[in-house]
C-alpha cells in the first residue's frame, strides 16, 4: 500500500494519543476541618467546642482551591531584598508576592497571632491551635511571623510600660505591611533577632553589645545595640525581640525598625538566607549599628525573659509539624482512593493499606499530644497543667518535629513519581518538614531542656507519670511500656547520653495514653501494638497483624 492510499485522521484528532484514565485529581475545595475527624474530636474534647462553627467556616476557606493556590504562589515567588532605593537611600525593604500578604492578612484577621491574649476564655489556646493547624496546611512559611508575634506578648508583659505601648497594636486584627514607622500603623508584627554565628542555640555566647543611652522618648530604659545577627526571622516585622550583652549581662530588648522620631533605625539587612524550605518567609543576616532598643525584663535575665516566648514558639512547631503530617497523609489518602495498580484500587490493596494506616496513626498521635498541650496552656494556673507545659512541650517538639520529614517522604512515595515533580505539593511539604525540627532548638536542645526541667523541678516527672496513669488498664502494652519507662529514671548517672532514647519512650507513651483514653479502639490498639512492642527502626507499613487498616483509612480520608 502506498502512503498516498492511507487516509489521514481528522486534524482535530492528531493530538489524541491516549485516553485520560486512572489518574488522580487535586485535593481542593474540601472542608479541611470537618473531614479531619481527629481534629474535630480534639477540639471538642479539649475545651473549644464553642469554636466549632468558626472552625468549620475556616476549614472550608483553607481547603478551597483559591486559598491553597496562595500557598503555591507564595513559594513560587520568594521574597526579594532591596537594601537601597534607586536614589541610594537605605531602605532595607523585603518585597513579597501578593499571595504572601493575603495569607498574612487572613491569619491576622482570624486572630491566629493574638486570640488567647485578647479573649482568654476557656479553650482559647485550643481554638487558636486548631486555626493555626488548618492555616499551616495551606502554607507554612508565613506562620513564622505569626508565631513570633503571638509569642512576644508574654515576654513584653514582663515590662508593663512596653506592654502598654506595644501590645494593643501587636494583638490588633489589622495587617499593615507598609515600610513605615509603627506610629502610623494600627497593627504590628514582631520578629526575633537572637541567633549569632558563634553560638547558634547557645545564646549565652552572643557578642552583640547593648550600650545604655539617654532617650527623650520611649517606653522604658533605652540602649543602642551593636553587633551582627546571623538569623533575623521575618525582617519586615515592625520590631524584634533581640538578645544582647548589657553591662549587667545577657538581656532581652525590643528593637523597632523605626525610631520614635520617625527616622530609620540602623538595623541593616545584609542578605536574605537561601533556605531549602520555608521559602515564602524571609530570614536575614543583619547588622545592628547602634540600633535603638528598649530593655524587656530585668538586665542580665534575658534568657529567663524569653523563656515563655520560647514555650509558645516551640508549641507552634508542634502544631506546624502535625499540620504537615495531616496534609501529607491527606494527599496520599486522596490519591490512593482514585489510583489503581495491578487491577485494584491502591487503598484496597493490603500492603498499601498497611502503609496508609501507619501514616494515619502517626498523625493521630501527633495531633492528640499537640491538642492536649493546647488545653494545658489554657490552664497554666493549675500546677499539673503548668508542669506538663514545661516538660512535655520539649518532648513533643522533639518527637513530632523529628518524625515529620520521614512521614512526608513516605506519603510522597505513595504517590509515586508524580509526587517528586515540582508541580506537586510534596516537594514543598518535604522541604518544609525539617524546619520545625531545627528552629527553636534542634533535637539535642530539646533533650537538654527536658533534663534541666527534671533537675530543676523533679516534680515534673511525677506529673508526667500521673498523666500516663489516666490510661492505666486501657492497654496491656501501654502499661508495660510505662513500667519500663519508670525504670529509666531510677539511675540518672548517664541520663544525658541516653536522653534521646528516653524522650522517644516518653513521647510514645504519652501519645499512646492519650489515644487509649480518647481515640477509637482501632486507632489506639494499632498505635500501641505497632509502637510499644519493643522494636526499633521500623519502617512505615510494618503494622502487625490484626489492625483494622480499612477502618483507620476510612476515618482519615478526605473527599474533594
Amino acid at each position: 500500500m502506498n502512503a498516498s492510499d492511507m487516509t489521514l485522521p481528522h486534524q482535530a484528532c492528531l493530538a489524541d494519543t491516549h485516553e485520560l484514565v486512572n489518574i488522580g485529581s487535586e485535593l481542593a475545595d474540601y472542608d479541611m476541618y470537618r473531614q479531619d475527624a481527629a481534629l474535630v474530636e480534639a477540639v471538642h474534647r479539649e475545651g473549644a467546642a464553642w469554636a466549632d462553627g468558626a472552625l468549620g467556616a475556616f476549614g472550608r476557606l483553607t481547603g478551597s482551591a483559591d486559598y491553597l493556590e496562595l500557598g503555591t504562589l507564595a513559594n513560587r515567588h520568594p521574597p526579594e531584598l532591596d537594601t537601597h532605593d534607586r536614589f541610594g537611600r537605605r531602605v532595607d525593604l523585603v518585597r513579597f508576592h501578593p499571595a504572601y500578604h493575603q495569607l498574612m492578612r487572613s491569619a491576622i484577621e482570624h486572630g491566629l497571632h493574638s486570640a488567647p491574649w485578647t479573649d482568654p476564655k476557656p479553650g482559647a489556646h485550643v481554638a487558636r491551635a486548631a486555626h493555626f493547624y488548618l492555616q499551616s496546611q495551606a502554607e507554612a512559611g508565613h506562620g513564622c511571623p505569626i508565631t513570633m508575634t503571638f509569642a512576644s506578648v508574654p515576654a513584653l508583659r514582663t515590662t508593663p510600660a512596653l506592654a502598654e505601648a506595644w501590645v494593643p497594636k501587636i494583638t490588633a486584627r489589622h495587617y499593615d505591611p507598609r515600610n513605615v514607622p509603627d506610629a502610623h500603623k494600627q497593627g504590628l508584627t514582631i520578629g526575633m533577632a537572637m541567633t549569632e554565628k558563634q553560638g547558634g542555640s547557645d545564646v549565652r555566647a552572643n557578642t552583640t553589645r547593648a550600650f545604655p543611652v539617654d532617650a527623650a522618648t520611649g517606653p522604658g530604659a533605652a540602649y543602642e545595640l551593636v553587633g551582627h545577627k546571623f538569623f533575623v526571622s521575618a525582617p519586615m516585622c515592625d520590631a524584634f525581640l533581640a538578645l544582647a550583652q548589657a553591662p549587667g549581662g545577657l538581656s532581652c530588648f525590643l528593637l523597632p525598625r523605626w525610631r520614635p522620631d520617625g527616622s530609620k533605625n540602623p538595623l541593616q539587612v545584609l542578605r536574605l538566607k537561601r533556605k531549602m524550605g520555608n521559602v515564602s518567609n524571609a530570614s536575614s543576616e543583619t547588622e545592628l549599628r547602634g540600633a535603638l532598643a528598649w530593655m524587656v525584663g530585668e538586665e542580665g535575665r534575658g534568657v529567663r525573659t524569653i523563656i515563655e516566648m520560647v514555650a509558645m514558639t516551640r508549641f507552634d512547631c508542634m502544631i506546624g509539624s502535625s499540620a504537615g503530617q495531616r496534609m501529607a497523609v491527606s494527599l496520599a489518602l486522596h490519591h490512593c482512593q482514585q489510583r489503581s495498580a495491578f487491577g485494584r484500587v491502591l487503598n484496597q490493596q493490603a500492603l498499601m493499606q498497611n502503609v496508609l494506616a501507619d501514616l494515619v496513626l502517626e498523625h493521630e498521635g501527633s495531633l492528640a499530644l499537640t491538642m492536649r498541650l493546647a488545653r494545658a496552656l489554657d490552664h497554666r494556673n493549675d500546677p499539673h497543667e503548668d508542669a506538663l507545659v514545661r516538660l512535655v512541650t520539649a518532648v513533643g517538639k522533639y518527637w513530632i518535629c523529628k518524625r515529620t520529614p520521614q512521614h512526608a517522604y513516605e506519603a510522597m512515595e505513595c504517590i509515586g513519581g508524580s509526587g517528586v515533580m515540582e508541580d506537586s505539593p510534596f516537594p514543598r511539604l518535604y522541604r518544609e518538614a525539617p524546619v520545625n525540627a531545627i528552629w527553636e532548638g534542634s533535637g539535642n536542645i530539646q533533650c537538654l531542656d527536658v533534663l534541666r526541667a527534671m533537675q530543676k523541678t523533679p516534680a515534673v516527672v511525677e506529673v508526667f507519670f500521673a498523666e500516663l496513669a489516666k490510661a492505666r488498664g486501657g492497654n496491656a502494652l501501654l502499661d508495660k511500656a510505662v513500667a519500663g519507662l519508670k525504670s529509666e529514671f531510677t539511675d540518672l548517672s548517664d541520663m544525658e547520653y541516653r536522653a534521646r532514647h528516653v524522650l522517644d519512650r516518653m513521647a510514645l507513651a504519652i501519645q499512646a495514653a492519650l489515644l487509649v483514653q480518647h481515640a477509637p479502639a482501632m486507632v489506639a490498639d494499632a498505635f500501641c501494638a505497632s509502637r510499644l512492642d519493643g522494636t526499633s527502626d521500623r519502617q512505615y507499613g510494618t503494622l502487625p497483624r490484626g489492625v483494622d487498616c480499612p477502618g483507620i483509612i476510612a476515618r482519615a480520608t478526605p473527599s474533594a
